[in-house]
């Protein structure tokens, strides 16, 4: 299924489409302020390990993010973070930043069965994903959707992305063009942020 969502005003219909596939443990496909990426409900263990083994990856070894619309939902899953990391979060986002913090015991079960103490979180600058997650009241778990082609990491046309993937991911939301920087991620499990990949966000 492709799904067309407006990016700057997002249609409610075409959004509970999406919603439901989601409560159903599905995963779909969504675009971001960065790069198209694969995802589904946080407490999906089911949609979990298909994005993992969509991407090829034994869910302990795959690079997963959660997906927030604001920071309301920190305590949630990360453990108590310094006041100076809080404001840089709060500076930096929405934006096309991934902040790894150190989780807490409310991370998807799927992670805590590993040896995974840490979560990557992100607020993303898009209208599309940020009413998804509103709408759902729920952060969504994702994974970066790479390409198989040797010359292009990432795909970027939402139609070329549902050709390729309708038959294992259970929708396409074809937001625009999508872009082929990564996010900009940054280790703050420790008393000082760690840069970990300049992708495209750049730090205030």
């Amino acid at each position: 299924m492709l799904l067309t969502i407006h990016p700057k005003t997002p249609n409610e219909r075409e959004c509970k489409k999406a919603i439901e596939l989601l409560q159903k443990d599905g995963i779909i496909i969504i675009p971001t302020d960065t790069i198209y990426a694969i995802a589904c409900k946080a407490s999906s263990k089911n949609g979990i390990e298909r994005i993992c083994k969509l991407i090829g990856k034994k869910p302990e070894k795959a690079n997963l993010s959660l997906l927030c619309s604001d920071l309301s939902h920190l305590s949630d899953f990360c453990q108590q973070i310094n006041n100076p990391i809080f404001r840089m979060m709060k500076t930096c986002l929405p934006g096309p930043f991934t902040f790894i913090l150190n989780a807490n015991n409310n991370v998807p079960k799927i992670f805590r069965n590993s040896s995974k103490k840490t979560i990557g979180i992100r607020v993303p600058d898009c209208m599309i994903t940020r009413t998804l997650i509103q709408m759902l009241d729920e952060p969504l778990v994702s994974a970066s959707l790479h390409s198989t082609d040797l010359v292009e990491e990432y795909l970027t046309d939402p139609e070329l992305i549902h050709e390729e993937y309708e038959q294992q991911v259970d929708a396409v939301i074809d937001g625009g063009t999508g872009g082929n920087i990564p996010s900009t991620v940054l280790d703050c499990t420790g008393d000082e942020p760690e840069l970990i990949r300049q992708g495209k966000g750049e730090l205030p």
